[in-house]
């Protein structure tokens, strides 16, 4: 217990370092918005709109093999588009973005239905010439159950 009291600190420190820095880099904050209705889209089980922030040339990469393009991406995640309740959800942590401002990498946890901390997921983000953020590339990975070390 005491060393997770001694960790709260650090928690916090970093995540507000991440918010300030995203809300300081005003083209991160964009991603974050765009990974958040990404999410949220998943979530309300909005096939129209999870589709419209994937990449006409994305990769997604799934457990057997990647799936090319959008209409493969939402094929291949349409058994979780359309079932009754989300299986899983994913928060936005982390959002990096290029010094061009062209492409960005958002991650973050992946939770299961619930609620347990199940993974991670990393996704790279493109900004489309009419300044719209997809995702171009997404893979996620189960939780390490390593320590970290400094």
């Amino acid at each position: 217990m005491r060393r997770s009291a001694a960790l709260v600190p650090a928690v916090v420190t970093l995540l507000s370092a991440t918010a300030h820095a995203q809300a300081a880099n005003p083209a991160a904050r964009e991603v974050f918005v765009a990974e958040s209705t990404f999410a949220a889209s998943f979530a309300r089980r909005d096939t129209a709109a999870f589709a419209a922030l994937v990449a006409p040339d994305a990769v997604f990469f799934g457990r057997d093999a990647a799936m090319h393009g959008r209409a493969e991406v939402v094929e291949g995640w349409r058994p979780l588009l359309t079932a009754a309740s989300p299986p899983f959800s994913w928060k936005a942590d982390r959002v990096e973005v290029l010094a061009s401002g062209t492409l960005a990498h958002s991650s973050g946890p992946v939770y299961n239905a619930e609620g347990k901390h199940t993974g991670n997921y990393n996704s790279i983000w493109r900004r489309e010439p009419d300044g719209r953020w997809l995702v171009v590339f997404d893979k996620g990975c189960p939780v390490c159950d390593c320590e970290r070390k400094p």
